[in-house]
């Protein structure tokens, strides 16, 4: 089964492809995505990874948390489920 995890901390300049290739080196990468903000489309310094098995994930977050990309220590924990926020007055 796939597990989700959460990767935060990082570099603005941050690629999928880059955030992919790091991952690689724990295990089978399925997707990797930086969020990126919608109006400069620069990356918001988190995104999230998703392996291909628990035990690759488990190891990524143990490997991976605080190792660093392009001079920041990344941060690696599972992800939460997005929880529902209510609508604010607009």
């Amino acid at each position: 089964m796939a597990k989700r995890l959460f990767v935060g901390n990082l570099p603005y300049e941050t690629t999928d492809a880059q955030l992919s290739e790091l991952f690689a080196s724990a295990g089978t990468v399925s997707s990797a995505t930086v969020i990126v903000d919608k109006f400069t489309g620069r990356g918001k310094g988190f995104g999230f990874v998703e392996m291909s098995k628990d035990e690759e994930a488990d190891n990524a977050i143990k490997t991976l948390t605080g190792a660093t990309l392009n001079g920041r220590n990344i941060v690696v924990n599972e992800a939460r489920p997005r929880e529902e926020r209510p609508m604010g007055n607009r």
